[in-house]
């Protein structure tokens, strides 16, 4: 296997997963700034010229962030960081979906339309007018995790998953494009702190 890895949050979350893991692999950089990831052969490896991508042994692609990290889990399933049992494995995944869908995709958004509209508007659909919107909703959506965490070490209690890399990652990103994480949110804080300990959020 080969990951085609880049700056951003997206190939941070499956470095990191990999790294908790203890998985490596060849990594062939990619460089989104010269918009690298939007030319033809990268297109090749995924048509929506996202990153990352990972090459499958059989020369075949896999991309989108939560498919690969699956992928990766049932190839080593220990560590488990999605779940051991059907239940452990649904419940992560439900957590992985809110984080993604409420916090991470409007994060992100209101940020590519936002503070990188000059870099993305000539490389995605853009609609700027949004930004705010979306950042109140990812703000929005945190402020309700905070109350839906206390008392628990993790999304999924005292087990650390694919929805805790996720969300790190993505609050990470926020603190440097200008949607720091509300200290009001101390739940959340004490789990940022909690995670930014493990090693793995180096890689």
């Amino acid at each position: 296997m080969k990951l085609y890895d880049s700056i951003g949050p997206n190939p941070r979350i499956v470095r990191m997963f990999m790294a908790e893991k203890n998985i490596s692999m060849p990594k062939q950089a990619v460089d989104l700034r010269a918009g690298e990831n939007r030319q033809a052969e990268h297109l090749k490896r995924n048509p929506h010229g996202q990153m990352p991508t990972l090459e499958l042994d059989d020369g075949s692609y896999l991309s989108e962030v939560t498919a690969i990290c699956e992928y990766l889990e049932e190839k080593q399933p220990t560590p488990p960081l999605i779940g051991s049992t059907a239940e452990e494995r649904a419940e992560c995944r439900m957590w992985t979906r809110r984080v993604d869908l409420n916090i991470c995709e409007p994060l992100a958004m209101g940020y590519r339309f936002g503070e990188a509209l000059k870099f993305f508007q000539k490389r995605i659909p853009v609609a700027p007018e949004a930004s705010p919107g979306l950042k109140m909703i990812a703000a929005n959506r945190l402020a309700w995790l905070n109350g839906q965490i206390a008392g628990k070490q993790y999304l999924c209690g005292s087990r650390f998953t694919l929805a805790d890399i996720l969300l790190y990652c993505l609050i990470d990103f926020g603190n440097q494009v200008g949607q720091p994480l509300d200290t009001s949110n101390v739940n959340i804080a004490a789990w940022f702190a909690r995670v930014g300990e493990r090693p793995s959020t180096k890689a």
